[in-house]
């Protein structure tokens, strides 16, 4: 199945534009988080794993300080407050996904969002994005039975 297509890969990316549009929101006044429905509509998107959307979106909502102190752990030369905020989103789906939740491979998590980051971030995202999921993966990858 063709990544563009692929229903997992979707829910992926309308869970980070639903989690951006809520952080975004919540550090302006006077704007209102943009709807699932709306955002499906601007993305043409009509199937998506609901699943996996679910899970990642209140599952990095649930576990943003662990998933944060994880971050600040990985990457201590970028304080959160200076990281670009699709990037800080980015990180906290794959943490959350291969990491945290284990809903996902931590591989396929990485994989995933070094392509999101490809496509939604800047000139260095995916290499910021993939030196701070290496990083963790390193450390970690003997607890989720992976070498």
């Amino acid at each position: 199945m063709k990544r563009v297509s692929d229903p997992r890969h979707l829910a992926r990316i309308l869970a980070l534009q639903i989690l951006f549009s809520e952080k975004f929101s919540n550090n302006r006044l006077n704007m209102e988080a943009i709807p699932l429905e709306e955002m499906q509509e601007l993305d043409e998107i009509e199937e998506y794993d609901k699943d996996i959307y679910g899970k990642i979106t209140q599952g990095v909502r649930d576990n943003i300080e662990d998933i944060d102190n994880t971050i600040i752990k990985f990457a201590p030369q970028w304080p959160i407050s200076q990281m670009k905020l699709v990037d800080l989103q980015i990180l906290r789906i794959a943490i959350f996904e291969g990491f945290v939740g284990q809903i996902t491979p931590p591989k396929v998590a990485i994989d995933e969002a070094i392509e999101i980051a490809k496509d939604f971030g800047g000139e260095t995202s995916s290499k910021f994005v993939n030196g701070v999921l290496g990083a963790i993966y390193e450390i970690d990858k003997d607890k989720y039975g992976e070498s």
